[in-house]
């Protein structure tokens, strides 16, 4: 079998999935990329985008990839990791070539990355895998055309594999901030058009959420790459956007019988943050059901955002919490992600307000001089612990939210507590007592579990629901 150092993988589908003539080939990937979504801003390690023909699924890959082309730092390694399609096979495959070569040019295999994912149980070193394989080539050609050279890839193909198997290969090359992962897959596959919307769509909630279990290959070709990237997303506590989602009758094929297109980012939580323009339309859709609430009994209809950023339909779990005089007077939440993040959002403003029990419902004239913040909540990650004292040693103060749960009793403590609480044993303490748990003696079953959030808020205001883009049933919104 030839060395690393010695041979180039030709391209295998051009002139089938996409045009082999460069010039062709860069004005198709310049017209689709006219027909990428706004992404809201986010800065992925990880993107899942699609594999199909250029034609049909290259806007959708675009919106994917459009992150890291306008990075300050463009990523120098990228990992492409996707499904076999041609020739079936056990565990995960690498191809020995040392460069990849497609009508766009030539790009290096990291060679050392390559050799230690070579010696990897369970990864086999190749060429015959990658025959007519089109999954990782359709990712290089997009990431040619975007991306500013130079950089290299680390290709890696999956078979009949376990996710572990595809965890413990991602770690192996996950690197830092020079290194992205780029996962390769389709969603559902030869559903009619309304169909393939309705899983689809439940299919970007399970990745969204993390539900790695859920996913089998009538939902996503590449579902043991995006389990294995959820695995890890789980442990390094990422958040997980669905950036766009398509069929190929969007692009004119038949629409009873379609392959559905998924872009989707996954960042590190504690630094991932909304555009600031997002910030402030959804505290804004805060404050007009705050008012809409105060005037109605505490119910509030959702306001409806016109062309709203996707920043606001992933979903996720978020707490409201309501201030006078830095005094606390209402604050509830979700403990898990349950509905976009706008609707959660704007229902835990009113539940904040008028169902927290600690509080009497808040009145319409209490509003000037409130304060309203919002906390997104990452995925919460289960600190392995059998004592108080371990668990007190495991938190990191300021920084770390705290659920408590055992049986039917749990409870909740925001990062935002420490500052009332800086002690890590009273903040524990203090936690299980809320819970209603014997503070002096440790709970059977006791489940901790740790999350960080990304908090911002501003003190009550009158918001014209029409100048920020916002459309209600109510008659009066437009004063609040």
């Amino acid at each position: 079998m030839p060395s690393h150092a010695e041979t180039v993988h030709p391209p295998q589908v051009a002139g089938v999935f996409y045009p082999a003539a460069p010039d062709a080939l860069n004005a198709l990937i310049a017209d689709v990329r006219k027909h990428a979504r706004p992404d809201g801003g986010v800065a992925p390690k990880v993107v899942i985008a699609p594999h199909a023909g250029l034609a049909y699924s290259g806007s959708v890959a675009a919106t994917a990839f459009g992150a890291w082309a306008r990075r300050a730092k463009p990523p120098r390694r990228i990992v492409i990791i996707g499904p076999a399609h041609r020739v079936a096979f056990s565990g995960i495959a690498v191809h020995p070539a040392s460069k990849w070569r497609t009508p766009l040019g030539e790009i290096p295999v990291a060679g050392v990355t390559h050799a230690e994912l070579a010696q990897a149980a369970g990864i086999i070193v190749d060429p015959r895998p990658f025959a007519g394989e089109h999954s990782l080539e359709m990712h290089l050609i997009m990431l040619q055309a975007m991306l500013p050279a130079p950089f290299e890839i680390v290709p890696i193909l999956v078979g009949d594999a376990h996710s572990r198997q595809v965890a413990e290969a991602l770690r192996r090359v996950w690197g830092g901030p020079e290194t992205v992962v780029a996962v390769s897959s389709d969603l559902s596959h030869f559903l009619d058009q309304r169909r393939a919307e309705s899983v689809d769509s439940n299919t970007a909630r399970r990745i969204e959420t993390l539900d790695a279990a859920a996913l089998d290959g009538r939902r996503a070709c590449g579902f043991l790459p995006i389990k294995g990237a959820l695995e890890i997303a789980a442990e390094r506590d990422m958040r997980v956007s669905g950036l766009h989602l398509a069929t190929s009758a969007d692009v004119g094929a038949d629409a009873s019988r379609v392959v559905g297109y998924g872009a989707f980012a996954l960042e590190y939580a504690a630094s991932a943050r909304l555009a600031e323009t997002d910030r402030e339309r959804l505290l804004s859709a805060c404050m007009v059901a705050l008012g809409l609430a105060t005037r109605n009994g505490g119910k509030a209809p959702p306001p409806t955002l016109a062309a709203a950023s996707p920043a606001f339909s992933p979903w996720r779990a978020t707490f409201v919490t309501l201030t006078e005089d830095e005094q606390l007077r209402g604050c509830i939440g979700s403990l898990g992600p349950r509905r976009p993040l706008i609707d959660d959002a704007v229902a835990n403003t009113a539940q904040a307000a008028f169902a927290d029990p600690r509080f009497p419902p808040l009145k319409e004239s209490e509003l000037t001089g409130l304060r309203l913040d919002v906390s997104i909540l990452s995925y919460p990650r289960p600190i392995p612990t059998e004592s108080e004292s371990e668990l007190v040693a495991a938190l990191e103060p300021d920084r770390d939210g705290l659920i408590l749960s055992a049986g039917k009793r749990r409870a909740l403590f925001l990062p935002s507590v420490w500052r009332h609480l800086p002690d890590a044993r009273a903040f524990v303490r203090d936690l299980m007592a809320k819970a209603g748990f014997d503070s002096n003696r440790w709970p059977e079953g006791l489940e901790a579990r740790r999350f960080r959030v990304e908090s911002f808020g501003a003190p009550w205001r009158r918001v014209d629901a029409k100048d920020v883009g916002l459309e209600t049933n109510d008659a009066k919104a437009g004063q609040h």
